[in-house]
């Protein structure tokens, strides 16, 4: 099979690589943080950079191993990280809030994996009064009672 990439669009495929290896675990400054699953492929497209015009978007280390440098990582690469990364602490907070005080408002009765629609809209206006709150607040009214329920 071949395959033909203009140097931009080389770039965005390393950019992504990048992306994804960085949500699968890995850290550019640790190669060894590469998953098994995908070294042998991220390899492959870090090792052709420079035929494709984008060497200065990837370094060598001593062992041969290629990894994105500060360029790729920097730069659009580190907004879309930490625009996921803020994005998933939100939804993540509100979710399991949402989920807590769901739980602690049908008392004994457990959560089964599947709502009902009644516990569905309750779970929805829970979340709907944390976004409003964080959206305002941030974290600022962010209490944490150790040992006990707030």
């Amino acid at each position: 099979m071949k395959v033909s990439f203009t140097t931009k669009e080389y770039a965005r495929l390393l950019e992504l690589a990048h992306l994804g290896l960085w949500v699968a675990g890995s850290r550019p400054e640790d190669p060894a943080t590469m998953p098994d699953r995908y070294a042998e492929i991220a390899q492959k497209a870090f090792s052709l950079a420079e035929p494709f015009g984008c060497a200065d978007l990837v370094e060598c280390d001593v062992n041969g191993q290629y990894y994105p440098n500060e360029k790729l990582t920097g730069g659009i690469a580190q907004e879309k990280i930490d625009q996921f990364v803020e994005d998933s602490f939100w939804s993540e907070l509100v979710s399991r809030l949402a989920e807590r005080d769901l739980r602690a408002d049908l008392g004994p009765t457990k959560l089964t994996p599947e709502l009902n629609d009644e516990q569905s809209q309750r779970l929805n206006e829970l979340e709907d009064g944390y976004w409003r709150e964080f959206e305002q607040k941030g974290v600022d009214h962010v209490v944490v009672l150790r040992g006990g329920r707030g």
